[in-house]
Order: structure tokens, then C-alpha cells, then sequence
């Protein structure tokens, strides 16, 4: 079993919409994604194409064009140990199939960020920080976390998990993809939290680009107001009102 982390945010140094455009984006989602080590070349490829081709999703699009505005604010970023975090698409306003294809033409040309240590507790505080770097005054946050992995939770931020298990097994990465009790337990107890949080699991990265297009559309739905209907579809994790643990990997 093999895992990879995605978490929310991206974009770098991209400004892609237009300040009069994003007067309604109500909705900010950073899509981090993970690309330490144990993530080989093939398994990127797949990941960083999965991401272009859901934001295009006609799903996504669709649940896009539902919400207050018509538009939500995307940042995607790279991460992979403490120091290792980076914009790869700055904050960009989603609203339909142009501005779908800049990003994704974006996220594409870049060049893979990193390939060290993994912490994912790093990730989530990077993106963290660039909430406060977006152009918008967004009600709604959500980190979506896609991959093998406080503050946020408390400051109503939600954090969305994706866990992809590979049934190419490196011993040498093993107490990162394989903690005790499987990865969907992990981030069951240690990254998802926040109002209507939930939790997608995948089997291997040929899947990833149908379920980050179906986890994209689903939070959009969710953080709408037809949310209880859409939550019922998800299979969330039911909290105990305890904030979630995170924990730092490093190998």
C-alpha cells in the first residue's frame, strides 16, 4: 500500500481574474497536493493531472455556476517536509471553462516542486497563511488534502481528506503509507475536521483524477446552501467534537 498527500491551495506567483470579477467569490478552496518522496514520477503525473482535469470537470462547473456569485477562489500548492511548501497557482477566481482552462494549463507547465520529507502539519499551516494572502473576503474555507497525512479547525476553516492507497508497497517509506490501522483511519483521526468534513478513498492514482473532480464538486455543494442534502452523499466522518490531531511524518 501506497500513499500520496494532496492538500488544498495553489497557484504561484498567477493572478489569472480580474479584480471586478471577483467581487463574488464567497468560497475559497486551496488544493495542496503532496510530492515528497514516496510520490515516484508516474504517480506525479497522474496526481498533477488529475488536479488540471478537475477543475474542468463539467461537475465542477456545474456545481460552480450553483453557488451565490457563480465563481469560487482557488489556489493550488506543492508541499512535501517543514520547509518544503510552495505556490504553484496563485489565487485565481474559477468561474467557468476559460478561466478552468488557464489554471489548468498552469498547473501543467509547472515544474514538480520538491521531492524530500513529508510534514503534513507544515502544509496545512502554509495554507493557512495564504487565506490571508487572497484578494477576496470569502465566508467559506476549505483546505482540500488529497494523498497518504490546530488552528485551522478552530478558525473555521474545513479540512477535506483524499486518501489513495497504491498496491506498490515501498518498505522504505512504510511508517509514512502504511500507519497502524490504514490510511483512511489515520485521516479519519488526524487531518479531516471542520464543519461538514469528509473523507474520500481512493485505490490507486488512475482513479485520482475522477475522485479529485468528484471530492471538488462535492465540497462546492456542500459549502452551498443545499449542504445537508449533498453531506448525505459524502459518507462524512461524524466528530466527536474534538479537534482532529495532526501529526508531522518525517522520513
Amino acid at each position: 500500500m501506497r500513499l500520496a498527500l494532496a492538500a488544498i491551495v495553489v497557484l504561484p506567483c498567477l493572478c489569472l481574474t480580474s479584480e471586478s470579477r471577483g467581487a463574488g467569490v464567497d468560497l475559497e478552496v486551496i488544493l495542496a497536493a503532496d510530492v515528497s518522496r514516496s510520490i515516484d514520477d508516474a504517480e506525479f503525473d497522474l496526481q498533477r493531472k488529475g488536479y488540471a482535469a478537475a477543475v474542468s470537470d463539467p461537475r465542477v462547473l456545474t456545481a460552480i455556476r450553483g453557488r451565490p456569485g457563480a465563481a469560487i477562489g482557488v489556489c493550488f500548492i506543492e508541499w512535501s517536509g517543514d520547509e518544503d511548501q510552495q505556490v504553484v497557482v496563485d489565487w485565481s477566481e474559477l468561474r467557468d471553462e476559460e478561466d478552468a482552462g488557464t489554471i489548468a494549463a498552469a498547473i501543467l507547465a509547472a515544474p514538480r516542486s520538491f521531492m524530500g520529507r513529508t510534514s503534513i502539519s507544515a502544509a496545512i499551516d502554509f495554507a493557512m497563511a495564504q487565506f490571508a494572502k487572497s484578494k477576496w473576503q470569502a465566508g467559506r474555507h476549505i483546505i482540500d488534502i488529497s494523498g497518504d497525512g490546530d488552528q485551522a479547525i478552530s478558525r473555521g476553516v474545513t479540512i477535506n481528506g483524499l486518501a489513495i492507497i497504491n498496491d506498490k508497497p515501498n518498505l522504505g517509506y512504510s511508517a509514512h503509507t502504511q500507519p497502524p490501522g490504514g490510511l483512511p483511519l489515520y485521516y479519519r483521526q488526524n487531518v479531516i475536521g471542520g464543519s461538514n468534513s469528509f473523507l474520500l478513498v481512493v485505490e490507486d492514482f488512475n482513479s485520482f483524477a475522477n475522485a479529485m473532480a468528484n471530492k471538488l464538486a462535492k465540497e462546492i455543494d456542500v459549502a452551498s446552501s443545499n449542504a445537508e442534502k449533498q453531506l448525505s452523499l459524502l459518507q462524512p466522518h461524524a466528530h466527536d467534537g474534538a479537534s482532529p490531531r495532526v501529526v508531522q511524518f518525517a522520513y
